[in-house]
């Protein structure tokens, strides 16, 4: 997964300024194009990820000219832009890793994320990454970096989701597991994503005072895992 994300480091080149965009902002906009098949302007990009205008058409001219992820939808630039093959085809191993990012019901989750009142929360599950979290603080602060609330981390043990703060006793585990309903809503949203649920994959939830900051939050969080 190193190896695929090395893949952007042109993107974040630079002799003179360095771009005010980073991983999370490109592969979000990956996400973020790949549901909009037929086409998504500047503007929209730049809402969609809380960016500036300059920062949006670089990462578009980018995405495009440097790389090839991104083209013109049916040659007509109001269209806005598309993956092209190229681009789908990194996004969809990128997803053998992030399968899924979606926004979360906050009143189901309300106990156990930041700060939930009038907060939003973003759900991404991580495959097999359980044992890179040691007490939380990476992800929380990777949530904040992007002007997020900050972010939980929730791990599949083959049997519940549980709590993932590093090592602990037995007994602490299961003092750290989360509720019926929770756990019950998170199989619910991996079976709706068509995703699969193994022993060690991590759930995380990152939350913000609007959608698309709980959605850069909780997308950070998780490539800490990566």
């Amino acid at each position: 997964m190193i190896i695929l994300l090395k893949q952007l480091d042109d993107l974040l080149d630079s002799a003179t300024i360095k771009p005010t965009f980073e991983y999370v902002h490109i592969i979000l906009a990956l996400f973020i194009f790949s549901k909009n098949p037929t086409g998504l302007g500047r503007y929209r990009l730049e809402k969609e990820l809380s960016i500036g205008s300059g920062t949006a058409k670089s990462l578009i001219n980018k995405l495009n000219k440097k790389i090839n992820f991104i083209s013109v939808f049916e040659d007509n630039i109001r269209k806005g832009h598309v993956l092209t093959n190229k681009g789908k085809d990194f996004l969809s191993r990128f997803k053998n890793k992030i399968p899924f990012l979606i926004k979360g019901e906050t009143s189901i989750l309300k106990d156990i994320i930041i700060e939930s009142e009038n907060s939003s929360v973003f759900i991404c599950q991580v495959k097999n990454s359980a044992e890179k979290i040691t007490n939380g603080i990476a992800q929380r602060d990777a949530a904040i970096k992007v002007n997020g609330k900050g972010a939980s981390c929730i791990a599949y043990n083959g049997k519940d989701f549980v709590f993932e703060l590093g090592p602990s006793s037995e007994e602490d585990k299961e003092h750290m597991r989360v509720n019926e309903e929770v756990q019950d809503y998170f199989k619910k949203v991996i079976i709706e994503a068509n995703s699969i649920l193994e022993k060690n994959d991590v759930i995380i939830l990152g939350s913000g005072e609007r959608s698309e900051i709980a959605r850069l939050a909780s997308l950070n969080a998780a490539l800490t895992l990566i």
